[in-house]
């Protein structure tokens, strides 16, 4: 089908709508002068988004059970507490901290965006996030969803097939009805595989001033903008 039959968007959402990386900093920093706790916070930050694609790994694979991305952010953290030796939290402060992935602020350009993009299409997460996430940062981040899909939903993680597929078919769409909006290349080309039309938006900031990796577009995408904005202006919204 052509770009003009495209229903709904889909969006992965760490580091594409929300810049995860600078609000957890901020939510570690804060936490640590409330606590009187002094440590890396950067790079507790960095270590705890290097777990997230590891922890799923496991679950992909079917070595472990699905469980929903809280349950294994949380079992990193624990581990880099100890890593960090951080000590003397109680469970409540560890949940606490845990929540800060619920309380992520999206990308300056991300609300105007999705706004614009809404007048003309269904909005939809696909996302690892599970549900109550998402969820709770739409309301943290005003964020336009009409639809929170995804991961725990469709019980895949990506780029397993049947996370795009589920989400496809929960809207009553084709794949090719769908268009996937993602920062990330290696998301998109899983997606375009199973007939998906594809967007990227670059986000050469998401991993920090240090980033190497989808700092530009790897393919000819349908669409590449610099902004959500910019995806909102290719699609004539």
């Amino acid at each position: 089908m052509a770009l003009e039959d495209v229903k709904a968007l889909h969006f992965d959402v760490f580091g594409t709508v929300v810049d995860w990386r600078s609000s957890i900093i901020s939510e570690l920093e804060a936490f640590g002068a409330r606590k009187g706790v002094n440590a890396d916070w950067v790079q507790f930050a960095d270590d705890w988004r290097g777990m997230y694609q590891p922890s799923m790994d496991a679950v992909r694979r079917g070595d472990r059970e699905w469980r929903p991305l809280d349950t294994l952010h949380r079992e990193s953290l624990i581990t880099l507490i100890s890593r960090h030796n951080i000590t003397g939290l109680t469970e409540e402060e560890i949940d606490h901290l845990n929540k800060a992935w619920h309380r992520l602020n999206p990308w300056p350009d991300t609300v105007e965006g999705l706004t614009r993009l809404k007048k003309k299409y269904i909005l939809a997460t696909l996302s690892n996030g599970n549900v109550a996430l998402l969820v709770n940062m739409a309301r943290h981040g005003e964020l336009p969803w009409d639809a929170i899909l995804g991961a725990e939903v469709n019980r895949a993680y990506k780029p397993l097939p049947q996370c795009y597929l589920g989400n496809a078919r929960y809207l009553d769409l084709e794949p090719s009805q769908c268009m996937l909006v993602a920062a990330h290349n290696d998301d998109l080309a899983a997606a375009r595989t199973l007939g998906y039309h594809t967007a990227f938006v670059c986000r050469p900031t998401e991993y920090g001033p240090h980033q190497t990796k989808d700092k530009k577009a790897d393919s000819d995408w349908d669409v590449v903008a610099d902004t959500m904005t910019g995806v909102a202006d290719a699609l004539d919204c």
